[in-house]
């Protein structure tokens, strides 16, 4: 009966009947509970029951380890785990498979990979549910090599370590990486791929502006009838709304019908960035009459509307609200947004009072934006004292001293721009410019006075072409 109350998350009845007659207990029973309360989330709760199993005269065994290894790792609670990692090595249970990989599992998700190197070296490089945590972990934090290396070990892959390279790709914002490996999985498998794979190509999609596989991917998920819940629709509007398809992702947000804050943030998101000031705040609006209520990320959004069309008292007055209404602190993002919006309306002035009030220490975002401040209101001294911070903390950003340079330029103080760019001369390294395109089922990428591409001698000779075109009817008229 535990267990049948366990399944349907009725735990209060369960925790009811468990204690009804504790004489009847044994260790199933606690093992039951303990995994009742981690599988649906409780998991602070199924950690004192681990306790409290011990306290009543029961021993532990590999099935309440890997259960509460389980809860440790998904509260990324590492001393919590450390402790219950030294009670396997007591009870003699480390050479147990499914306890060895979720003690690497746990180091994997607190981020101690070397923990868990020594640990899946320990527990047997054919242990497939140790790879399997490995792949996860290495993935998670970016190395890629030896996530592949792994992947590539495995005689059969499942859909969490398929998962696990799509996403580590897309973290690491290699999309080409991204689209290569989904070619690889339909060579490979024969299943269709899974929601969390497709919303890393759509991610990926997003990433690079590339509309039209963003739409193939769409178009596959109505075609096998993939269900779309919450996050796959946040990420289809977020798509469509960077790939400059605004129309479409409105469609596929009015498509939703119970609507969280992260679908509400990700379509005001688009509408601020497209240029839809009015429709940013008319969706703030039905948000709050939905009683949702609003985020650090939904203030981000009102606030970069407010400073794209210069509404200040507007933008102090969501500010304000964030603080006194809704109790949210606010984050540097926050403050850059509003120094932005004091700059581009002209009022060094609030600008300066903002930065003396800001509680929190000054970040490049924030710099950033008052130096910008100081070059819309043409104040090179003020422009100077920011220049000394903001090369301090980003002094390896080429773009930084770029934007040092500008300001002096157009005050025509040569002899500081001049300095600035000799600063700049062996310190940081400035990347070319760079642009892509979406053509013929490939991202092409271009640089500036790149020549490498494979039809590098078709393209420069139409551009010559539109050149000469552009310069015949200037050339007529004069």
């Amino acid at each position: 009966m535990v267990a049948a109350f366990c399944r349907e998350n009725e735990m209060e009845m369960a925790l009811e009947l468990f204690w009804k007659d504790p004489e009847l207990n044994d260790a199933v029973s606690w093992n039951t509970l303990i995994s009742g309360y981690q599988q649906h989330g409780y998991l602070e709760e199924s950690l004192k029951l681990f306790v409290m199993m011990r306290e009543n005269g029961f021993r532990w065994n590999e099935h309440t380890f890997t259960t509460v290894l389980s809860a440790c790792a998904t509260l990324k609670n590492l001393k919590a785990g450390k402790e219950v990692h030294g009670w396997v090595l007591k009870n003699g249970l480390i050479s147990n498979l499914f306890v060895s990989s979720g003690i690497v599992d746990l180091y994997c998700k607190c981020g101690k990979m070397k923990y868990a190197e020594l640990m899946h070296l320990c527990s047997g490089r054919n242990n497939s549910f140790s790879v399997t945590s490995m792949i996860v972990g290495y993935s998670s934090h970016g190395n890629m090599v030896e996530a592949r290396r792994l992947f590539d070990s495995l005689a059969e892959k499942n859909s969490v370590v398929w998962t696990a390279l799509f996403s580590g790709h897309l973290k690491s914002r290699n999309c080409d990486a991204v689209f290569q490996l989904l070619s690889e999985y339909w060579d490979k498998e024969a299943t269709v791929p899974d929601g969390l794979i497709l919303m890393s190509v759509l991610g990926a999609c997003a990433i690079q502006a590339a509309l039209d596989p963003g739409k193939q991917t769409h178009g596959f998920m109505l075609r096998v009838g993939i269900e779309m819940d919450e996050k796959l629709f946040s990420v289809m509007i977020d798509m469509y709304s960077k790939c400059g398809n605004i129309a479409y992702a409105e469609k596929m947000f009015r498509m939703v019908k119970v609507k969280d804050s992260v679908i509400y943030n990700v379509m005001m998101t688009g509408y601020a960035h497209h240029g839809h000031e009015s429709k940013v705040f008319q969706l703030f609006e039905e948000m709050l009459h939905q009683g949702i209520k609003p985020d650090v990320v939904t203030f981000v959004a009102l606030l970069s509307a407010c400073r794209h069309c210069g509404l200040v008292e507007l933008g102090e007055q969501y500010f304000n609200s964030m603080k006194e209404v809704y109790k949210i602190l606010p984050e540097n993002d926050h403050n850059a947004c509003m120094i932005d919006l004091f700059g581009r309306a002209n009022r060094l002035d609030k600008a300066v009072a903002f930065m003396k009030a800001i509680p929190i220490e000054h970040d490049a975002a924030i710099m950033g934006a008052f130096l910008n401040a100081c070059r819309v209101s043409k104040n090179v001294e003020l422009a100077r004292e920011a220049e000394e911070i903001l090369l301090r903390i980003e002094g390896d950003n080429g773009a930084r001293y770029v934007q040092l340079a500008n300001i002096y330029a157009a005050e025509g103080n040569w002899a500081e721009m001049r300095r600035i760019r000799k600063e700049m001369r062996g310190k940081v390294k400035k990347f070319a410019g760079c642009s892509w395109v979406f053509v013929e089922n490939g991202v092409n990428t271009f640089i500036s006075s790149d020549r490498s591409h494979s039809k590098a001698e078709t393209i420069y000779a139409t551009l010559d072409c539109l050149s000469k075109e552009l310069r015949e009817p200037v050339e007529a008229f004069l």
